[in-house]
């Protein structure tokens, strides 16, 4: 089973099989509106923007399961990103990071790299839908760790 195995709720509530992104380098990361990582949304989709042509893709999954900091819908999530970052990458329905509700997403990427301890966790899948690390939400998406790792995933 790899990531890429899964399918996922859009943000506007469209089945997305995951293996659209077979053969990519996927940045998941758990969002939310209201966190004070939120500017990181606009890292996101410059990193999104300059690597994309490259093989990355960004998938944002929306959690309110840290301090309550995704209260609104998915409506509210989607008008809030596109008008405040002018996010461009895939936004899915709102999920369950861990615990006993945990998402088939989550349950996947946290099996060898843990759960998320906060928003804006990130998870590099590598290009076979296999966890290649994971970054707290204290690594911005420029943070040179990050890119060297992006690189050499898109690398192999």
């Amino acid at each position: 089973m790899s990531l890429y195995d899964l399918t996922a709720k859009t943000i506007t509530g469209a089945d997305q099989p995951l293996a659209e992104y077979r053969g990519k380098v996927a940045l998941v990361v758990n969002v939310a509106s209201e966190c004070g990582f939120t500017p990181q949304y606009q890292g996101l989709e410059q990193l999104f923007e300059r690597y994309q042509g490259k093989g990355l893709v960004v998938l944002g999954f929306p959690s309110n399961e840290f301090g309550g900091q995704e209260p609104g819908s998915e409506a509210d999530i989607a008008e809030f990103c596109t008008t405040k970052f002018g996010v461009k990458f895939p936004m899915f329905a709102k999920v369950a990071t861990r615990g006993s509700a945990q998402s088939p997403i989550y349950q996947e990427l946290t099996a060898k790299h843990g759960e998320p301890k906060w928003n804006f966790h990130k998870y590099l899948v590598g290009k076979d839908g296999s966890v290649r690390g994971a970054f707290t939400s204290n690594v911005k998406p420029d943070a040179p760790e990050l890119l060297a790792a992006i690189d050499s995933a898109l690398a192999e």
